[in-house]
């Protein structure tokens, strides 16, 4: 972790990291803006999941709903990201010290890396079988909902 130090520094003496830092009402902004678009993301994840786990929208092909949701999932994806660097770097080296933060990057990496190499590819897909759709269903709650776990978890620590 300390190879990352400079990094973190770094973010933290941005210009746009400072001008958040020492701004009253641009850190309640920019997070309220950060949740509205988890709130989104996780309101598609979710519809995408309780259909692969054969809960809802039977009728509708998987495929479909994905294709419909992805402009959503795809723009509040961005948002977030966005969004979280430039909280982060308003308070990078109170991260660097945050335990919940390792937590909730090393989530948000392995929900990404999920949702790219094996959910996209579920929701395509018409031929899964109801466990692995299940599972992968699962899997995808629990990343996400680990994501925003952690990320709520920060403000405590």
């Amino acid at each position: 972790m300390h190879a990352l130090l400079p990094f973190f520094q770094w973010c933290n003496d941005t210009a746009a990291g400072a001008a958040i830092r020492n701004s009253r009402v641009l850190f309640p902004i920019i997070e309220s803006i950060h949740l509205l678009a988890l709130t989104v993301l996780l309101g598609t994840i979710l519809v995408m999941d309780l259909r692969l786990m054969g809960a809802g929208l039977r009728r509708q092909p998987l495929p479909l709903i994905a294709r419909s949701l992805s402009p959503l999932t795809f723009w509040s994806l961005v948002t977030m990201l966005v969004t979280g660097f430039l909280l982060f770097s308003s308070e990078a080296m109170k991260s660097y010290e945050s335990p919940p933060f390792r937590v909730k990057m090393v989530m948000l990496a392995l929900a990404l890396l999920f949702h790219f190499v094996v959910f996209r590819s579920a929701v395509k897909s018409e031929t899964l079988g109801r466990v692995r759709s299940t599972a992968t269903a699962l899997a995808s709650l629990s990343l996400w909902f680990g994501v925003a776990v952690a990320g709520r978890a920060i403000g405590f620590y």
